[in-house]
């Protein structure tokens, strides 16, 4: 074991270094929560035993994607490792005791694509339930491979290893005891060698039936659950638990069993990743070749969990680690095979096609240090006039969002898009709003109103970023060029009238010589957009190298372009593999991502999501939420759905909520308060890791805990929503309309007679009532008052039907069904 080191940890501070506490004292360690944790250096205690330094090497390659070589691991008729498929698992949500209801869940996840399930087994009569539970599922038909998730009780592990293929152990709690976060001592190696032999004793009987019987084990560390004694040398780090997993693996290697595969799960995607690169680091130095199970505990729900997970495991898979993974929501076991497949696909299809770039060899990147990387933000200059560049950045990171002249038809819609506030009709930049805006195409001249929206935007600071050629043609004041840095090799071109800034594009297929004549141009950032059927992945990695070894200190923001329109789950997880994968190794100062087909306000809010699972920039409230198991003692999606509701608008707070103490205490070390099930009925608050209320009857749980956040000084006042505008209302009560209205349409419009208007502009028209349903959210189209008399649609909805109704039945719609778009009414065709 090699010695361990001080455990550090401590809050990101402006450079983008952690900024670490002093070194703790060797005797007596008291441990405390840390929101990134960098490095794993060694105390100043001398270790049990030494080991052979690292290698450094983690994966096969960083310059393009290649699998891992491992062993393979059976787990019944699954089939674990390189030479396999990806397998694809989830766990189940109800009471092991309850054999009917956890057999028919085991079987919908199955019949979603689960290769393996996992059940709690928290206890002697579950542990019963189990052989139940495998026997009533081979009498369906269904041999899904069932893993056993035990923490606590080596006693039921042996007994439920006689009905299941597979058993995880947790070395944090497996034979150390209940959960604690008291001081220890060690001040004689020889006592943390002679406990480790009292967990052989514990362990060992597993160990041998497992092999007698053929069954697999996951060891899977966590990295809120270690054990106090580990804790107490290594601190709550990736270190302490790639140490923690490996004691446990050298006792089963001792007994000649290797059917066994390790995990390193974290809530902080970042953390995760290192514990996983320091796991493959390390067993590359042992040259051990044992399977990975790959996952981000806690995620949380809807497209925050999907994204914390596409960051965490979409960036591990792209560098080839990972045979088997879970997507851990909270939300039904089922719902998580979606995205569980289409992270396998992105790993899968990246090593079979070879992605990658030409070999390079980084100088630059450390896997053991996640500091970021900060660009100089724009500073003013002489010159700039009225407009204020020192705005298009942000220091945690920014977000720009891509704008077309269809989104500028409508300003009122584009500044809520943009997340800004509006007073008075005009736009104020919020904590959410977008730093910056892209634009590829500029109004006309003569476009008064879509000018004025950009110069309004402009003079809240959020300034357009726009093509030299587009610029040339049609200028903007106070735009920024955009210039291929091919195109400036020789010095920036001239800029058009009215612009004096510029930023530098790349596509990630330049020399290094040309990345570093970057030094010569005054540029404000650098958007990096990879070139077509170029790994982003692996050519951003070689673009930061040149630019980290050159010393250049401008901002590099990732640019990602589709064209379509993919599903909403499929973007949030592409960009948290391509771009957080980058993120994670503090390599980039933000994001633009741009989907023409995709809701603007989506794009930015997934952005942000981004940037926080990155661990870079808070704008709403961090939710660690327990993907929920038997153990659970309340329904964890009510009740997350609840505290969400209450405390979503507290940036910078950090809230776990755990089904159980289980996943409770150990688990949430990422949180500056939880909410934990202690007993059914009963909820025990925690600031931190210390419990500071018992007990609390769940029917108030959740105003004490909004009045705990209140008594730490943490708590602001939700605002008021803003008034919205006549078109928002319209949109919102579109959807609402009973599905009675619109099964009787054969096609749909919305009409709406605005001030200044003398006859209704249509504002949308689908073929179909269940698109134009979808449609009537808003995307603004405007159709010629021509093809409302070809299309005679039999639904028209009006913000003012009454006054309509002489209109409709001049240009020969009396049949057509008649809605109020304020109210959602029906009203009789004229």
């Amino acid at each position: 074991m090699q010695a361990p080191t001080a455990c550090l940890g401590g809050e990101m501070g402006a450079s983008g270094r952690v900024n670490l506490p002093a070194p703790r004292s060797c005797g007596s360690v008291r441990h405390r929560r840390n929101i990134v944790q960098a490095v794993s250096a060694p105390a100043q205690q001398s270790a049990p035993a030494e080991k052979a330094a690292p290698s450094g090497k983690y994966c096969e390659s960083t310059w393009q994607t290649r699998r891992r070589p491992t062993r393979t691991v059976e787990v019944g008729p699954v089939r674990i490792g390189s030479e396999h498929k990806i397998a694809l698992q989830t766990m189940t949500t109800t009471d092991t005791r309850d054999v009917d209801a956890t057999v028919d869940q085991v079987m919908r996840c199955a019949d979603a694509g689960a290769d393996m399930v996992r059940i709690t087994v928290q206890g002697m009569q579950e542990a019963k339930a189990c052989g139940k539970i495998r026997d009533r599922l081979f009498q369906k038909g269904y041999s899904t491979p069932l893993v056993a998730d035990i923490h606590f009780q080596p006693k039921v592990a042996m007994l439920v290893a006689e009905a299941f293929e597979k058993i995880r152990i947790n070395p944090g709690n497996f034979s150390d005891g209940r959960k604690t976060f008291e001081e220890m001592t060690y001040d004689d190696p020889a006592q943390f060698a002679a406990e480790r032999e009292y967990m052989r004793t514990k362990f060992e009987p597993l160990v041998e039936k497992c092999k007698r019987l053929n069954r697999a084990m996951r060891i899977g560390t966590n990295h809120g659950s270690l054990s106090a004694r580990i804790l107490s040398f290594y601190g709550d780090t990736p270190r302490g638990m790639v140490e923690s997993a490996f004691e446990f693996a050298d006792m089963c290697r001792d007994m000649n069993y290797h059917n066994f595969l390790f995990s390193m799960k974290a809530s902080n995607p970042l953390v995760m990743v290192q514990a996983y690169r320091l796991l493959a680091e390390e067993m590359y130095a042992k040259k051990w070749d044992y399977p990975i199970h790959l996952g981000v505990t806690e995620a949380g729900e809807g497209e925050d969990g999907r994204m914390k997970s596409a960051i965490g495991i979409g960036s591990l898979l792209m560098d080839g680690i990972g045979d088997t993974i879970r997507v851990s929501l909270t939300e039904d076991p089922e719902l998580e095979m979606d995205p569980c497949r289409q992270l396998a696909g992105i790993g899968e299809r990246a090593v079979a096609e070879g992605l990658g770039v030409a070999e390079f060899h980084e100088t630059t990147r450390d896997t053991h240090d996640f500091g970021r990387r900060i660009g100089q933000l724009p500073e003013q200059r002489q010159g700039d006039g009225k407009y204020d560049y020192r705005s298009l950045l942000h220091r945690d990171g920014s977000v720009l969002s891509a704008v077309t002249l269809q989104d500028l038809a409508n300003p009122d819609l584009l500044y809520r898009a943009l997340g800004c506030k509006l007073a008075v009709g005009m736009p104020f930049k919020d904590l959410a709003t977008s730093d910056a805006i892209f634009l590829r195409d500029v109004p006309p001249a003569d476009d008064f109103e879509a000018r004025r929206a950009l110069s309004r935007l402009a003079e809240s600071g959020v300034h357009s970023i726009v093509p030299l050629a587009t610029l040339q043609q049609t200028p903007l004041p106070g735009a920024v060029a955009a210039i291929d840095l091919r195109d400036a090799l020789g010095g920036a071109p001239p800029l058009p009238e009215g612009t004096t800034r510029f930023v530098i594009t790349v596509d990630g297929t330049e020399t290094a010589d040309e990345i570093r004549s970057l030094k010569d141009l005054d540029a404000v950032m650098v958007l990096l957009r990879t070139a077509p059927g170029v790994s982003r992945i692996h050519a951003s990695r070689r673009v930061f190298d040149v630019i980290k070894g050159a010393d250049l200190q401008v901002p590099v923001i990732h640019h990602q372009w589709l064209p379509g329109k993919p599903e909403k789950d499929t973007l949030v997880i592409s960009t948290g593999t391509e771009i957080g994968g980058l993120l994670v190794d503090g390599l980039g100062d933000g994001v633009l991502v741009e989907y023409p087909q995709e809701d603007l306000s989506f794009l930015r809010v997934m952005s942000f999501g981004l940037l926080q699972g990155a661990r870079m920039r808070n704008i709403k409230t961090e939710y660690v939420s327990c993907p929920s198991c038997g153990r659970t003692l309340f329904d964890l999606q009510e009740v997350t759905e609840q505290i969400r509701t209450k405390t979503g608008h507290l940036p910078g707070v950090s809230i776990a909520v755990m089904g159980c103490i289980v996943n409770g205490p150990g688990e949430m070390a990422d949180a500056d308060f939880g909410y934990v099930g202690g007993a059914p009925g009963k909820i025990d608050l925690y600031v931190g890791k210390e419990v500071v209320r018992r007990a609390i009857p769940m029917e108030g749980a959740c105003d004490e805990l909004i009045e705990l956040i209140k008594q730490h000084d943490r708590w602001v006042e939700m605002e008021p929503e803003e008034e919205e505008s006549i078109e928002e209302r319209q949109h919102q009560v579109v959807t609402s309309i009973s599905d009675a209205f619109w099964s009787s349409a054969l096609e749909g419009m919305v009409i709406d007679r605005g001030a200044g208007r003398t006859e209704p502009q249509v504002v949308s028209s689908q073929a179909s009532a269940v698109l134009a349903r979808k449609a009537c959210r808003g995307d603004g189209s405007s159709i010629e008052q021509c093809q409302l008399q070809a299309l005679k649609p039999s639904v028209m909805l009006c913000v003012d039907p009454e006054p309509q109704l002489e209109w409709i039945k001049e240009r020969q719609h009396s049949g057509a069904l008649i809605g109020c778009a304020r109210t959602g009414e029906q009203h009789p065709s004229a």
